[in-house]
């Protein structure tokens, strides 16, 4: 709640009057803001000079730009923020809308958050700013991306407010899969910026539907909306007319990781986000029902990921395709996981065994337990009396 106290009004008084509440504090550059704490809650009233159209001229959107006077019972909308809300349009107050470009992606969270469409005359002043990007600080860039991660539910207004701003050309590795072809068999829904940003919304769609906290949403969501950035630079047409875009996991995975760099995201965040995308493609390399090897192996390279997060990035990217939606082969993984109760993923050969039965640590140190953990995961042995008869029949060979 913000609270506002308008004309020319002795702050000292307000003061005064608001220390009877709880206790206050003065803050700010340009106007007067005095922080209130009263019964552990904190409220923070500015106290300007400006009548109300000029202090509400300074705020971003229409819709951000109403109040309401607890005296007189009157909504104060000098510039139909009610009806942009009714009409769900996000329209700028002012010119002054170029003071700060923060707010063009301010606008393109908002969008994605509650699904609205951004004004054209809006567009045409946010395009214009659009060299003002480099001036951002990149956390206040990551602030409104992370906001959309965690909060959107129509992702795809999101990218269309970049489109329409033109500061899609901001985020090149985004921008490059608009226009960048996928095989109508497999994508009837178009270019692989759309299929993203359906994907991303019925990621979007299913957290909120079974309550996922910030954290996952912002993990899983980014992971699903970045999943095929790779594709631009592997996508090519066969002599049969194919369209195919092989290895595009594993190079998505690194221009994932560049794209999130470039908004500041956190470094933990960012290993997640491209082990998701790495991954992605794995339930397609197997035909039928997933060995137990498989998920295994699948499980150790996503460590410290979650499967179920993969499988939610699996299950949109088979959902987001229009009516050309597929499928999901994810199901077969989780259940073959959850029946194995993860049953061996602690190694069952140490370094220590290896040095106890007299290999000393060098380069083959390594591969050794590599291949231990292989044929662990391919079930050649189950405990630990297993692990070291493997190894005695390694050294055997």
């Amino acid at each position: 709640m913000d609270i506002e106290v308008h004309g020319e009004v002795d702050v000292a008084a307000v003061e005064s009057e608001l220390s009877a509440v709880g206790r206050t504090d003065r803050t700010g550059a340009h106007f007067e803001i005095l922080r209130v704490t009263a019964a552990g809650e904190h409220f923070d009233v500015s106290v300007t000079t400006l009548v109300e159209r000029e202090a509400f001229a300074r705020r971003d959107f229409t819709i951000n730009a109403m109040g309401w006077d607890p005296v007189s019972g009157e909504l104060i909308d000098p510039f139909g923020g009610a009806a942009d809300l009714r009409d769900g349009v996000l329209r700028h107050t002012s010119d002054r809308f170029a003071d700060d470009p923060a707010r063009v992606l301010r606008a393109m969270q908002l969008a994605a958050r509650f699904g609205l469409r951004l004004d054209l005359a809006t567009a045409r002043l946010a395009r214009a700013i659009r060299p003002s990007f480099a001036l951002l600080p990149v956390e206040r860039v990551w602030l409104e991306w992370r906001k959309l991660a965690r909060s959107g539910v129509d992702i795809s207004a999101g990218l269309r407010v970049l489109e329409a701003t033109g500061w899609l050309a901001c985020f090149p590795e985004l921008a490059a899969t608009r226009g960048c072809e996928q095989d109508p068999s497999w994508h009837p829904e178009g270019d692989v910026f759309t299929h993203l940003g359906l994907a991303a919304d019925e990621c979007a769609r299913v957290a909120v539907e079974e309550g996922w906290d910030g954290l996952r949403r912002e993990r899983v969501v980014l992971a699903t909306l970045l999943h095929d950035l790779g594709k631009p630079q592997t996508t090519v047409r066969e002599v049969d007319g194919r369209i195919t875009s092989r290895g595009h996991a594993q190079v998505g995975a690194e221009v994932a990781r560049a794209f999130l760099r470039r908004i500041g995201a956190p470094h933990p965040l960012t290993a997640d986000v491209a082990t998701l995308v790495a991954e992605h493609m794995t339930a397609t390399t197997v035909p039928g029902r997933p060995s137990r090897h498989a998920v295994r192996r699948l499980g150790r390279r996503l460590g410290r990921v979650s499967i179920d997060d993969w499988a939610a990035v699996v299950d949109a990217d088979c959902a987001g395709r229009g009516a050309g939606a597929r499928p999901s082969p994810a199901r077969e993984w989780l259940d073959r996981w959850r029946a194995d109760d993860r049953a061996g993923s602690v190694p069952l050969l140490t370094g220590r065994d290896l040095i106890d039965h007299g290999t000393a640590p060098g380069p083959d140190f390594k591969a050794v337990l590599v291949a231990a953990l292989d044929a662990q995961d391919a079930g050649e042995f189950v405990d630990h009396d297993g692990a070291l008869g493997w190894l005695r029949a390694r050294r055997g060979r």
